[in-house]
């Protein structure tokens, strides 16, 4: 009799989760449906707006079908073009004088979605109706091809920027506040960006004799308190003694530059942190602490100085491995981004990394007002919690987010197979890998796969931990466990 009721309870369980995961399907339909509509509104809102306030028609990457009427213009002499590819023409903009094009996530401009298929079919509806011809997309291509007017036209933008400084004035749909732009006011008097760091430890960051060098790098939409809030707290006397401790804000996020006309590579972030941190502190061997995104920079610096590292920690590692045949950038941002609205931590990167409008409207409403949500906050507290998440989460533009998670999330699916037989065949240092088991973002798989790339890589799963407790909260036990990783490897 128990064995019977126990079945039908596990029965009744399994039915209610088939209808729950029906339930989410189904309502994942209609809302990404009706946010597939409403970014395209977006796209046509936001080009008036950007044209009467700032004086430009903006290119954006979800109208690639029409982007060769939009090249040229824009102030300062314009820093949009299109690439002719294999899917159609691509938009991008020129953000130095030496562009990667291997940097450049085709996510950016292929996200299909339920408007674009049935765009596609009423076209093919139409073609089949009147006898006319609709030319089918071409096979994936190798390589880009780039047409003789936009290389003579990208000369002249080279020549232009290479005596151009950087426009400080924020977009009107950034924040202003000094936080913000604290890094513009260095570039307009004549100075050269770098990033934010916080430096700590002996001499407040200076060489001890005796000191060895961290580098903490954050994750997506976060910045350096999320390192300085939380585990810098809870170091010992004898570790800030004898470490220097470097927590950097990226490129675009808390109180790092954030160009306008950068693509936020990952290329562009790893060069920025070697000239802000390693060459400015004269850094020679380090260990690395990464989490989320950063552990896909952790690696990419690793795999640049591969006789520096002496240990590389990542928390949450974001690693997919992709299967044979499928196209890897699109694959991993199905994986990350999964279309649906529960989890809520899946639907708010969906949202970010679907619909380049629905995406740019939340940052206006919340990191542009980033104060005002930080007043509302600590008045509703009394001023009793401390508020170093909403720097967190919201110092940082819509360019910066948007590109960086393409470009470095999504184009690194190319890459971390090569970053981790690099750092298994030609790097010695010690590979912790820390996950939390109820991450609902990026799975604890991630961190099995990764190990099973990198054999003496310890994996330890922190249980009933997030994506993001799996730091905040236990901060203390975290700054033991990465004491004792130094201390064995120093």
């Amino acid at each position: 009799m128990k064995g019977g009721g126990g079945g039908k309870g596990g029965g009744d369980q399994s039915l209610l989760t088939l209808a729950g995961e029906l339930l989410n399907s189904v309502v994942s339909f209609l809302v990404f449906s009706f946010l597939d509509v409403l970014d395209v509104v977006l796209c046509l809102v936001y080009k008036l707006i950007d044209y009467f306030i700032e004086a430009e028609w903006k290119p954006c990457y979800c109208c690639s079908s029409y982007a060769g009427s939009m090249v040229g213009g824009g102030r300062g002499g314009g820093s949009s073009f299109f690439l002719s590819v294999n899917r159609g023409p691509k938009v991008v903009r020129l953000c130095s004088a030496k562009l990667q094009l291997e940097d450049v996530s085709d996510t950016l401009y292929s996200r299909p979605s339920r408007v674009s298929e049935f765009s596609r079919k009423a076209a093919v509806a139409v073609a089949a109706n009147t006898s006319m011809s609709v030319k089918s997309p071409a096979p994936p291509a190798a390589s880009f091809a780039v047409s003789a007017n936009v290389i003579e036209m990208l000369r002249g933008k080279i020549d232009g920027r290479r005596h151009r400084r950087p426009q400080p004035i924020p977009l009107w749909s950034d924040c202003d506040c000094k936080v913000c732009n604290s890094w513009s006011r260095s570039s307009s008097a004549g100075g050269e960006s770098r990033l934010y760091v916080h430096a700590d430890g002996p001499g407040d960051g200076r060489r001890g004799t005796t000191s060895t060098d961290v580098l903490f790098i954050h994750g997506f939409i976060s910045s350096s308190t999320f390192w300085t809030e939380t585990v810098f707290q809870e170091f010992t006397e004898e570790t800030r003694s004898r470490h220097r401790l470097f927590a950097v804000d990226l490129l675009g996020f808390g109180r790092s530059p954030k160009p306008a006309d950068s693509l936020y590579t990952l290329r562009e972030h790893v060069d920025m942190i070697e000239k802000s941190v390693l060459q400015v502190h004269d850094i020679k061997s380090f260990h690395i602490v990464a989490h989320s995104l950063g552990c896909i920079i952790a690696l990419a610096l690793a795999v640049r100085h591969p006789d520096a590292v002496k240990s590389l920690t990542l928390l949450s590692p974001p690693y997919f491995p992709v299967p044979r045949g499928e196209d890897p950038t699109q694959f991993v941002m199905r994986q990350v981004a999964p279309r649906r609205v529960w989890p809520a931590i899946a639907f708010g990167a969906s949202m970010a990394c679907w619909y380049e409008h629905v995406s740019r409207t939340i940052c206006l409403l919340i990191c542009k007002n980033h104060r005002i949500w930080d007043f509302l906050f600590k008045f509703f507290t009394r001023n009793r919690i401390r508020t170093f998440m909403i720097e967190v989460f919201m110092c940082h533009t819509h360019n910066a987010a948007w590109h960086t998670l393409h470009n470095v999330i999504c184009a690194s699916a190319e890459k971390m197979e090569s970053y981790l037989e690099t750092v298994r065949e030609k790097l010695s240092c010690d590979v912790r890998v820390f996950h939390g088991d109820g991450d609902e973002l990026l799975p604890v798989e991630c961190s099995y796969d990764l190990a099973a790339k990198v054999p003496r890589a310890r994996v330890k799963v922190f249980q009933k931990k997030d994506h993001v407790t799996i730091l905040v909260g236990q901060q203390r036990a975290f700054a033991r466990e990465l004491e004792q990783i130094w201390r064995d490897n120093d």
